[in-house]
């Protein structure tokens, strides 16, 4: 499918800049000079290629408020959130640089045989990257910084409403040191993007977007015999069974269900809660999200803004009537906002039944669901009965029973007594259909690396 690279404000709806995609042979020539630099940036000293990066990580931080400008014209993010995505970049950009050394060690190992034996992680050539649109810096951060820093070379397709962002970022690493060719931009079409996993120069795929989008990268790289990491979509449950607090716990739970106004991949998507709590949850949680403002995301006062595109909301409200229309209560919202722009109200669902779209299928912005359930062998089953498996949140206070719920969580990540947080040196990714692979902390670095094993014998 061809694709469009241009700015929608979701707020207004307005197109306000539109970009040409590449032409097939500036993909080619992109991949040889991504392919050819490659020798090169694979042998600068590991210390220059991290002084380069702790540049790219000062050069975000110092231009916070520009390079949040421009994603809350592209997809909407309030200004607040959006300089809080720059900034966490900067602090991954910072995290691998500082700890590179350390992360790309050899690794000994006692043979058998005896003399001396190690493993070596070594970089393996030019990778393609396709990205989301939102967190466009962020999603980037977790990818390029790493691979740069093995000393991979980097193609950039981001999501085509995000064309700025990926301009200001590829012009950053070129200002930080990072060659040209090292990391190239490409507004590509899908099809491009097929050919650039189908060339024997290109030795592994990394994609963060939809389920659809994994299948159909993981199916390509298959055929061509590509490493590939998905970081795909979630539906993590919140799951409530025991508190002191629950006032407290509501507030999280509404925190972890709007981080950008509800489209994370790790969002809490799912409130699972027992009985004796429930109806007072449902009630706090409802008050909670009928509070939230909703409005132009420049506004400081504003809680949150549009969905990223028009698509997007339309869709979302789809499986929203799809539940009312089959039974679901509401509890609060569950509708659109007159007026330009791609605005839903805050949205509280229960009584949701597996026959209900929303039951199964990820739900992307300022949509909740919460279920009731007996005990934590109920919960459980609710919560591992999910294509996905990304995250999870569980709360009881008994550390011993929380812990053993987390164990069982058939999830990638689980958070006891907190909403789901994250770090830079905190592995990031899922199972099932939530994807494969990990980004972020020691296992983000060792991806894209060549495990390779050098054996001396004794006595040389």
């Amino acid at each position: 499918m061809t694709v469009e690279y241009k700015v929608v404000n979701p707020a207004t709806g307005t197109i306000e800049k539109k970009f040409p995609t590449a032409s097939d042979a500036e993909i080619s020539s992109a991949i040889a000079r991504a392919d050819g630099v490659f020798r090169t940036w694979s042998a600068t000293p590991l210390a220059e290629r991290a002084a380069a990066i702790h540049r790219v990580a000062d050069l975000h931080a110092e231009r916070a408020s520009e390079l949040a400008a421009l994603i809350t014209r592209e997809m909407g993010k309030t200004t607040a959130e959006a300089i809080d995505e720059v900034e966490y970049s900067a602090d991954i950009y910072r995290y691998y640089a500082d700890q590179a050394a350390t992360l790309l060690a050899d690794e000994p190992l006692k043979a058998s045989s005896g003399g001396n034996a190690f493993i070596r992680k070594a970089p393996i050539g030019a990778l393609l990257g396709i990205m989301p649109w939102n967190y466009p810096y962020y999603q980037v951060a977790r990818f390029a910084g790493p691979n740069l820093l093995v000393g991979n070379t980097i193609l950039l397709k981001h999501a085509p409403q995000c064309p700025e962002s990926a301009l200001a970022m590829e012009a950053i690493f070129h200002e930080a040191g990072v060659p040209a060719d090292a990391y190239i931009n490409l507004f590509a079409t899908n099809e491009q993007a097929a050919d650039v996993i189908a060339d024997t120069r290109v030795r592994g795929v990394s994609v963060t977007g939809s389920e659809r989008a994994g299948t159909a990268v993981a199916s390509l790289a298959g055929q061509h015999l590509k490493k590939v990491v998905l970081e795909l979509g979630g539906s993590d449950p919140f799951i409530v069974l025991d508190t002191d607090d629950l006032p407290q716990v509501a507030k999280d739970a509404v925190a972890a269900r709007m981080e950008n106004t509800g489209q994370a991949c790790n969002a809490a998507k799912r409130f699972i809660v027992a009985e004796p709590l429930y109806g007072e949850f449902v009630d706090l949680f409802a008050a909670e999200m009928a509070k939230l403002t909703i409005g132009d995301p420049t506004d400081p006062s504003v809680s949150y803004g549009p969905l990223s595109s028009e698509a997007a909301a339309a869709g979302l409200m789809t499986q929203v009537q799809d539940a009312i229309d089959k039974g679901a209560t509401v509890h609060t919202g569950g509708s659109r906002i007159d007026g330009p722009g791609a605005f839903i109200q805050p949205t509280v669902l229960t009584d949701v039944t597996p026959e209900m779209r929303a039951f199964r299928e990820e739900l992307f912005g300022p949509v909740a669901v919460i279920y009731k359930v007996n005990d934590a062998e109920e919960a459980l089953a609710l919560a591992n009965d999910s294509p996905f498996g990304l995250g999870g949140a569980v709360y009881h206070s008994d550390p011993d029973i929380a812990l053993d719920i987390a164990n069982r969580l058939d999830t990638g990540m689980v958070w006891i007594n907190e909403p789901e947080g994250g770090g830079p040196e905190l592995p990031f990714g899922g199972t099932k259909r939530s994807g494969v692979g990990r980004e972020l902390g020691p296992y983000g670095i060792d991806e894209f690396v060549n495990r390779k094993l050098i054996h001396i014998p004794a006595g040389q």
